[in-house]
């Protein structure tokens, strides 16, 4: 975190740009926190260059969605072939997770509930949320339907992450400790949500198993 805050704030003029670059690096899956460049780029932009607010706030938001594009299109692209030729594919493990029954499992899911796995997908943190992308384009979602749920849920956290880090100013790493509860309660959401929309198959499980169970035990 130091070493990103040093780099961003010693080339403050231009953190639109490099901040649009960091973030399109991590679509590659870079070690870079997409929540660390939104946060440190907003500091920046109230306490050093505050005329340059919405041309920081473009470049973080422009660079965001380009990484979740670039991470869509090494699934869509090149993910097949990456398990295909890949030594790791030979293995059981990944012969039985990364099938082709499997993928289409996986894309009937995605056909499903896709739109909501991939908005509450923005708000986990950097790994898992690449994985998603990439799994996106792996099955391969419909381009336009990713670009618009994506677009959607981005506004939603670059706006909360911005507004952050530009209300906090100089005193940004307070925001860290609270940000992983808010991420934690995001993710407690979607699984709320996601076994609401699933509560009929979820007591058709129980049901059956506690039959199972019961006259097992007679």
């Amino acid at each position: 975190m130091e070493l990103l805050a040093t780099i961003l704030t010693n080339a403050a003029p231009y953190v639109h740009f490099i901040s649009f670059a960091l973030l399109v690096l991590a679509g590659f899956s870079f070690p870079i926190s997409e929540d660390l460049v939104f946060i440190i780029s907003a500091s920046i932009a109230a306490t050093i260059i505050p005329e340059n607010t919405y041309y920081i706030f473009a470049g973080c938001f422009l660079g965001a969605y380009s990484s979740d594009i670039v991470a869509y299109a090494i699934g869509r692209y090149a993910g097949g072939r990456i398990l295909a030729s890949s030594r790791l594919y030979k293995i059981k493990f990944f012969n039985k997770n990364f099938s082709k029954e499997r993928l289409g499992k996986l894309e009937m899911y995605f056909d499903k509930y896709g739109s909501k796995t991939l908005f509450f997908g923005r708000f986990v943190p950097f790994g898992v949320r690449n994985m998603l992308f990439m799994t996106a384009g792996l099955i391969k979602m419909k381009f336009k339907k990713f670009l618009l749920i994506d677009f959607i849920a981005l506004v939603c956290t670059s706006s909360i992450l911005f507004y952050l880090g530009y209300s906090f100013g100089e005193n940004y790493r307070i925001i860290f400790p609270y940000l992983n509860r808010y991420k934690i309660l995001i993710f407690i959401l979607f699984i709320f949500i996601a076994i609401l929309f699933n509560r009929k198959r979820i007591f058709y499980f129980w049901n059956k198993l506690f039959k199972k169970t019961f006259y097992s035990q007679l």
